[in-house]
């Protein structure tokens, strides 16, 4: 069982930035590949950034947003920059196992961007 708790969501302007963390506990954090996704009002839970780990990432958002993990701390980041109205949603943190099995899925942090 892994537990994954988000934070760092807030309201901030057209332009600006936020770093959201999501803190695990539980089994071994870095044999985990972990993900970041956000589901705005009335869509689909989408696909943001994953950071493998072996720390390889991937990114539906290019170049304003950069994934990154602290094994030792057991937490993962998503700096988001240059933020828009339309990255307005909630933002949940993800964990799967490198070899294979289950998800876990954190409650979210919501983040609104006013233009």
């Amino acid at each position: 069982q892994v537990q994954l708790l988000e934070s760092g969501g807030g309201l901030v302007q057209a332009g600006g930035s936020l770093r959201l963390s999501c803190a695990a506990s539980g089994r071994t954090f870095s044999g985990y590949n972990m993900g970041w996704y956000r589901q705005a009002p009335g869509k689909e839970r989408e696909f943001v950034a994953r950071i493998s780990w072996s720390g390889s990432r991937t990114y539906s958002v290019e170049g304003r947003f950069t994934i990154s993990r602290d094994n030792a701390k057991r937490t993962v980041y998503l700096q988001m920059n240059s933020l828009k109205p339309e990255d307005t949603a909630i933002y949940y943190c993800n964990a799967v196992p490198a070899v294979g099995g289950p998800g876990y899925w954190g409650q979210g942090t919501q983040v609104t961007v006013s233009s």
